[in-house]
This record gives structure tokens, sequence and C-alpha cells, in this order.
């Protein structure tokens, strides 16, 4: 049997589904990656051949590009439906989260790691830091509605905009594991060039890029005389904007998930009540459910396969109760004391650190970089975790 000629068909039955999906679970108490996860264990057990196949411990670099584009793809979306201006007191949740909540949690799961997984440090700081952030992907049934829509109350706004920053400053934490993994090797100076180049450089870099190229994109959309791109009225302009911001972006050493974020919620500010605005996120929401369905669908069949669980044992389960259920509501309650939410605000708040598809793709990049003692150990628990999440938020 032709693998090609199947997988073409069963990518085809997943658009369809893609559309159908989620208005059949608006009645029932599921959701859609649920639903992926299942499809793709089905056609795991069934004689058809697949391809192709994603497993991360067989195609490291197809992981890594595939989990990459949604990522960045959800990021440009989430920006663009973020009606709340940018500002320090307007996002003070959001930097709480940010500064306080995601160090913390990345300690406390690179303790884990270190003192239940047996890591070493360079293992224990990745995994901590590929599990810290809130997924964009994942996130985002929890997360505000389109542009306009009055959907933004405190709790989704807080867990939009987490999910849109926190993506690109967990960035620094996974360098800091490969230079540590890389230093012992070749004995370079790691702590200086972590702080020069993957903290000041690439944030920096990041920052002004995505927000520069955001305003740009303003004045090509709605500043032009005779009309500029808003004229178009295509959606695929979110397409273009997330792309070349994040290639830009990468190609001078910066942080492209920073500056695809940024870049969204200052194109929002050059116009905030445009209906193009709305136009570029509803394609962007289709692009980024459909990449995700494929990807959820690959990691269903990958995991009942059993490989890529394979290292799974006490410790491993362990770990995964106390990082969803402990370290991130500790830590997120925690940094929002005294912020004034409401305790069943914070709450919310504080629980739904979904994990998911960037989780994967930090795995799948550092792991490229460098080597990782017990990295099959560290796969095997961020699945884990990732499965879980997507079941408690079902």
């Amino acid at each position: 049997m032709d693998a090609y000629i199947v997988t073409l068909t069963v990518l085809g039955f997943v658009v369809l589904l893609t559309a159908w999906l989620p208005m059949a679970f608006r009645r029932l108490p599921l959701s859609l990656p649920i639903a992926c996860l299942a499809i793709g264990t089905l056609l795991a057990l069934s004689p058809f051949p697949l391809l192709p196949r994603f497993n991360p411990l067989e195609n490291r670099e197809f992981t890594e590009r595939m989990t990459e584009i949604v990522v960045i793809v959800a990021l440009m979306g989430a920006g663009l439906k973020l009606d709340r201006p940018f500002g320090w007191q307007r996002w003070g949740t959001t930097w709480r989260l940010l500064g306080l909540a995601m160090p913390l949690t990345i300690a406390a799961l690179a303790f884990l790691g270190f003192w239940i997984l047996g890591l070493g440090l360079a293992s224990a700081l990745l995994f901590g830091a590929s599990l810290a952030p809130t997924d964009p992907v994942l996130a985002s049934d929890v997360q505000v509605g389109p542009p306009r829509s009055g959907e933004e109350d405190e709790v989704r706004f807080a867990l939009t905009s987490e999910a849109g920053l926190n993506d690109g400053l967990a960035f620094p934490f996974v360098h800091l594991a490969v230079a540590i993994a890389l230093a012992a090797k070749e004995g370079t100076d790691v702590l200086a060039h972590w702080a020069a180049l993957d903290v000041a450089w690439r944030l920096g870099a990041g920052t002004a890029l995505g927000w520069g190229l955001g305003k740009l994109f303003g004045v090509l959309s709605f500043r032009m005389r005779g009309g500029g791109l808003a004229k178009t009225q295509d959606g695929f302009v979110a397409l273009g904007m997330t792309f070349v911001t994040y290639g830009l972006t990468q190609l001078v050493g910066g942080y492209g998930f920073v500056a695809v974020f940024l870049a969204a919620v200052a194109f929002r500010a050059s116009e905030r009540d445009n209906d193009f605005h709305e136009q570029l996120h509803d394609f962007a929401e289709q692009i980024e459910r459909l990449l995700m369905m494929v990807l959820l669908v690959c990691l269903g069949s990958v995991a009942v396969s059993g490989q890529l669980l394979a290292a799974v044992d006490w410790r491993v389960g362990v770990v995964a109760v106390l990082a969803l259920l402990l370290v991130r509501p500790l830590m997120g309650w925690l940094c929002l004391v005294g912020s004034g939410h409401s305790p069943g605000e914070t709450a919310v708040i504080a629980v739904f650190g979904i994990r998911g598809l960037g989780s994967i793709y930090y795995l799948a990049y550092a792991t490229g970089q460098a080597e990782f003692d017990g990295f099959e150990t560290i796969w095997a628990t961020v699945v884990l975790i990732v499965l879980a999440s997507i079941v408690a938020t079902a």
C-alpha cells in the first residue's frame, strides 16, 4: 500500500475535521485536542502505513520545524486578538506571571528533574525551561476571543498575554542549558557568553525588530495612499507578517518568538478599530488549528506506539503529577499575591498553565544543539505531561 497516498487521504480527512469538529464539540464535553489524540491512536492501531513519522527520537528535525511553525502562527493570532493596549500597569498580571511565576517554575521543575529523575544540571535546566511556558496553541480555549468581541476578562487576558510572551522568554534558559551541556566538552565561558548573546542581544533584537516591524506593517496596511494591505482584505497577510518577522529576527540572531508576538501587538495598536484585524486573526486561527490537529494526530499515534513513552516509570509519573498539580498552581498563586484579583480569578490563572507543543519544540531544538544525559527520560516526562494537560483541560 502506498504510504504517501494513505497519508494524503488521512490529511484530507483531518482538514475536513478541522472545520467540523469545533462546531460538533460545542455540545459535547470534549476538546479538539482530545479528538486529535484519539484519531492518532486509532491510526496507530490500524494497518495503514503513515508518513511522516513524528517520533522525535527518530526524526528530531521534522519535529522541531513543524512545532516551530505552529507556535509562531499561534503567537501571531494571540497578539492580534488582544484589545487591551500595551502598558506596564495595564499588563501588570502578565509581568507578574513572566517575571516571577516563570523563573520560579523553571527552578522548581529543574529541582524535580535533578532530585527525582536524577538528571544532571544541564538536563534538569532544559527540563524546567521546556515545561515552564504556557502553550499558546493548546491554551486557545481559555484565551480571549477574536478582536473587538468583548471576550477579554482579566483571566483570559492574563493567560493570553502570558502565553504570547513566555514562549520567547523561556528561550534564554533553554540556551543556558545548551551552553552548560557544551561547556562540559568545550570549556567555554558559559555565563559571560550567555548573558551577552542569549539574554542581552537576542532579547533586545527580538523586542526591537518585533515592535518596529509591527509598526511598519501597520503603516503598509492603514496609512498608504490609495489603500494599503488592509484594502486587499486578504487574511493570508497574517501569515506573511508572521514569516517575515520571524525570519528577519532569526537572521540577526534575535528571538523570533518574542518578535512575532510583539509585532502582532504593535500592528493591532496602529489601528484598533479596522475590520482587517478580524480577518487576519480568523485566518491565523484557521491555519493554527489545522497545523495543531495534524501534529496532535501524529503525537497520539506515536504515543500509543510506546517507543516515546518507553522510559516512563514511577519517577516520571511522580514528577508529572507534581508538575501539573503543585508546581504551576503554587507558583502562579504566589506571584499573584497582592495583585488585587479575587481568589477565584487567582486560582484559574494559576491552574491553567497548559503545557503543549511549545515544550516539544524546545526539547527538539535543544537536543539538536548539544547532547543531554537522560534525554529519553526528559522526552518521556514532557510528553506525558503534555498528554495529561490535554486530558485535564478537555
